[in-house]
């Protein structure tokens, strides 16, 4: 019996370049991207033969020969790895394994088993009690879960479908996700980036087991920059660096910055490693992409051969003190002897409420007790801010009485650039601002996203039309409308009405959202979309890239039943529509919309006069 692999691309039939993915019929995507040069020309698309490709050589794009180890079932192969079940990673979980995978969570071997994490969440320490303060698990649905429980092997395949790991599987268990928010987070609240990430995104199930390795991730971006924890150790000792000091950010640095870690290196006398974060970081924060150009022009202004840039693949659980210790236990394996922890270190900021999540300092005083234990030097600053009568920067607790003291919150620098402001160049490096001004238009040439949430019948998509009316008037700007009866229609049409279904189609709406926006856009969305989690999801995609307004018509129900133009509400009150959002099913009323209005008591025209003058005073009309 022949092992037949497809192919998913059109060839030329004369022969040519082939790109793409190679499938096992009836199985998983095969751990292999190949470029191949074809030698048929009768070959087209359709089906390649094991037999055939493991006797040929093909060119590659170098022009080196290949014969490419293709996994066939029938050549004897381990049964374990050929009927792995496979897995294709998230952004968060390529990180972990990445990180797994190069020893930047060393002592980690694989994603941790039921043990390690039971001790981890209630004592920051593994089951051996090793130091180690967060949680580093492998999340799956109840399905796989299922599958799992007699195929003790797992394939784990990048979003390109590559093979990079197989996860021998030790235990397989139900999180406590609520119990583990509380220890790891210190809170439940979902407004906590790590926490809405934990209760509405995280899988049911955790799975834990050693790893074995095949590749590391590939990456098309500022691969000069990504260095293992080996490579750095070895770029460290070939350049005899004994003392060095990382720092860990996840925004564009600025002068204060600048100064912070210019003064921590030259405090120890050893080398400065800047050392971003660029996997999954806080909901909002500036693309990685733009940050990293900025890196790159701040370079310069160090004293030569005194700093170090590299990128870090770390996916941010924004956890505080606990991701102080770990950022710290990290930056040890990637052969640094210190650690600065500034203020508020790994925060995620403030509640709707303004209380913060984490006291200003308590990162530093929990990285202090282990530091010792950990085998790391930890520098602890305040807040920086800038003598405008001396022109120099100076720690908060170390200013003289009576000095001028000017400082620019990361809201108040965003809000400069939102409105096109000029940025003092006492608090950045014009080549800084440059990019991200390019990155970050002011809010009037910026891509948003209108969306609007409530019951059926409550006049949103009525508003939805009335507002993009009136945008495409006085704007030159592209403006979609995305109504939901239409995305019903044209990109959801095998959709039911189950809550995942419901979930399934916000977030492809999102995602269309986010490209609109993306590309600058104006989305106006008319959704019921009656969960919580998914506007929340689309408001972080959104957000990534563009202004994102939740519009919640809050028409009664008993309003939106009088109207039941389509005579749905009926249908449902009859039992005849199972699962209708308001009769049988909830609707979870926003938490912290932009503008909220009820269409009994407003005519069409103010409500969509209050969107437009709402829009005006935000800037993104002007």
């Amino acid at each position: 019996m022949k092992t037949v692999i497809v192919f998913n691309i059109i060839i030329n039939k004369k022969g040519g370049t082939m790109f793409g993915y190679l499938f096992k019929k009836s199985s998983s995507i095969m751990p292999l991207i190949v470029m191949l040069q074809l030698h048929s020309a009768n070959m087209a698309m359709g089906e390649i033969h094991s037999d055939n490709l493991l006797n040929e050589s093909f060119q590659v794009h170098n022009g080196n020969q290949h014969i490419y180890d293709i996994v066939d079932v029938n050549r004897g192969s381990d049964s374990s790895i050929t009927n792995a079940i496979t897995l294709l990673l998230n952004k968060r979980q390529l990180s972990d394994l990445e990180l797994l995978l190069n020893d930047g969570f060393a002592p980690l071997t694989g994603f941790m088993n039921q043990a390690d994490y039971n001790s981890v969440v209630e004592n920051l320490r593994l089951a051996d009690n090793t130091v180690w303060p967060m949680p580093i698990t492998l999340d799956v649905n109840e399905q796989m879960a299922q599958k799992l429980a007699t195929n003790k092997t797992l394939a784990l395949r990048s979003p390109e479908g590559a093979i990079l790991a197989y996860l021998q599987v030790e235990d397989i268990w139900k999180a406590d996700k609520l119990k583990e928010a509380q220890h790891v987070f210190g809170t439940t609240n979902p407004e906590h980036p790590g926490v809405a990430y934990l209760l509405q995104q995280t899988k049911e199930y955790y799975v834990g087991g050693k790893l074995i390795k095949k590749e590391l991730p590939t990456y098309f971006d500022f691969n000069e920059l990504r260095k293992t924890p080996a490579q750095l150790k070895q770029e460290f000792k070939d350049k005899g660096y004994t003392k060095i000091v990382a720092f860990q950010t996840r925004n564009p640095l600025h002068r204060a910055h600048y100064e912070l870690t210019r003064r921590a290196a030259e405090a120890i006398g050893g080398h400065l490693l800047l050392h971003p974060s660029v996997g999954v970081t806080k909901p909002g924060d500036v693309d990685h992409f733009t940050r990293v150009k900025c890196y790159k022009k701040l370079m310069k202004y160090y004293p030569e051969n005194s700093a170090t840039l590299s990128l870090l693949p770390l996916a941010m659980r924004m956890a505080g003190p606990r991701e102080a210790l770990w950022h710290a236990i990290i930056r040890k394996n990637y052969g640094c002897t210190h650690f600065i922890v500034g203020r508020d270190h790994a925060g995620p900021g403030k509640d709707s409420s303004g209380k913060d999540f984490y006291g200003p300092y308590d990162a530093q005083k929990l990285v202090l007790q282990y530091a010792q234990e950990i085998g790391m030097e930890i520098l602890t600053f305040q807040e920086m801010v800038y003598l405008a009568d001396k022109d120099t920067y100076m720690p908060i607790d170390q200013v003289p009485q009576g000095s001028t003291v000017l400082s620019i919150s990361g809201t108040q620098f965003r809000t400069m650039l939102n409105k096109g402001l000029p940025i003092p160049t006492w608090f950045s490096f014009p080549e800084v601002i440059e990019e991200l001004q390019k990155s970050y238009p002011s809010k009037n040439k910026q891509g948003i996203t209108l969306f609007f949430t409530g019951l059926s019948g409550s006049g949103k998509s009525t508003v939805a039309n009335a507002v993009a009316v009136k945008l495409t008037e006085i704007l030159d700007r592209p403006i979609t409308l995305l109504d939901g009866d239409d995305i019903r229609t044209y990109l959801s049409s095998e959709l039911g009405f189950s809550k995942e279904h419901r979930s399934i189609n916000v977030r492809r709406v999102g995602f269309v959202a986010n490209e609109i926006a993306k590309h600058r856009g104006i989305g106006i969305t008319a959704l019921i979309a009656p969960y919580q989690a998914d506007r929340q999801h689309v408001r972080n995609l959104v957000s990534q890239h563009g202004g994102f307004v939740e519009i919640y018509i809050s028409t009664p129900l008993s309003v939106c039943e009088e109207r039941d133009v389509k005579g749905l509400y009926k249908l449902a009150r009859e039992g005849k529509i199972p699962q209708f959002t308001g009769i049988s099913d909830p609707y979870e009323a926003p938490l912290n919309p932009e503008l909220t209005m009820d269409t009994s008591n407003m005519s069409l025209e103010e409500a969509s006069q209050t969107i437009i003058d709402y829009l005006g005073k935000e800037g993104y009309l002007s």
